[in-house]
């Protein structure tokens, strides 16, 4: 099992799981410091309100996951009041958005632009914050890199088609985590580092497509499960896929 953490960074902390994440390990007597960062976290009324009552104990950071400078920035707000994270939580995110972007359902609704948006936040942003956050691992006790992955990112579960920049992007956020999980291994000995799926959240990311889903689950439920999946996991499970009920899920 993995000791609660004491010293967590939450990214994309202002809605959905992020928030409920954050709501959670705050709840916990052993959460010593969270750092919320997420773009206007500084600006988060549910941020500000749980900042009020957090004792000191969170601190809000401003942070574009799509430009690397915005991440290293973010990092250094972390190293100004500690020299450790426990854990590293990236809950961000892009399956459509504001400008049109949707899930393709053909070939013929491909576009570069939505594949590279899709590349840019699901794939770069998470390594990129793994590389700036590594220095605050710890060497020898557990520690934890996670990212929110999907189901539809799985290679070999892939039975439908379609989804093309969705399922690319998160394919390839997969591989990355898997790296990152063989290299940081090397420095620090008890690392976790793995891919998360959540299954279907009552979230904004998922609401188009969410009304034909068998279970949907609140931001507060599915928050729960992962807690419970990266609180149960061992030294063995470090660069593995995990679904919400703590199976795992194949490349």
């Amino acid at each position: 099992m993995t000791p609660s953490p004491s010293h967590v960074l939450i990214v994309g902390a202002s809605r959905g799981i992020g928030l409920a994440l954050v709501e959670a390990l705050l709840a916990r007597p052993t959460t010593q410091h969270l750092y919320a960062a997420a773009r206007g976290a500084t600006r988060s009324d549910a941020l500000a309100a749980l900042a009020a009552t957090a004792a000191g104990r969170l601190t809000l950071i401003d942070v574009d996951v799509g430009e690397e400078s915005s991440i290293e920035a973010c990092v250094h707000t972390v190293q100004a009041t500690t020299q450790q994270l426990d854990w590293v939580i990236n809950t961000v995110g892009l399956l459509h958005d504001s400008d049109g972007m949707m899930p393709e359902r053909r070939l013929g609704e491909v576009t570069a632009s939505n594949i590279l948006k899709s590349m840019t936040v699901n794939c770069v942003g998470p390594v990129l914050l793994a590389k700036h956050v590594a220095g605050l691992l710890p060497r020898a006790t557990p520690c934890v890199v996670a990212t929110l992955s999907a189901r539809v990112g799985s290679i070999e579960d892939n039975r439908l088609g379609g989804w093309y920049a969705y399922r690319a992007s998160k394919a390839a956020q997969n591989m990355l985590t898997k790296n990152l999980a063989i290299e940081l291994k090397r420095r620090h000995k008890a690392i976790r580092c793995v891919a998360l799926h959540p299954g279907t959240v009552d979230t904004d990311l998922s609401a188009p497509f969410s009304a034909n889903s068998k279970t949907l689950f609140s931001a507060r439920t599915a928050a729960g499960h992962l807690l419970n999946v990266l609180d149960n996991l061992n030294d063995d499970d470090n660069g593995k896929f995990f679904a919400w009920d703590g199976q795992t899920i194949a490349w």
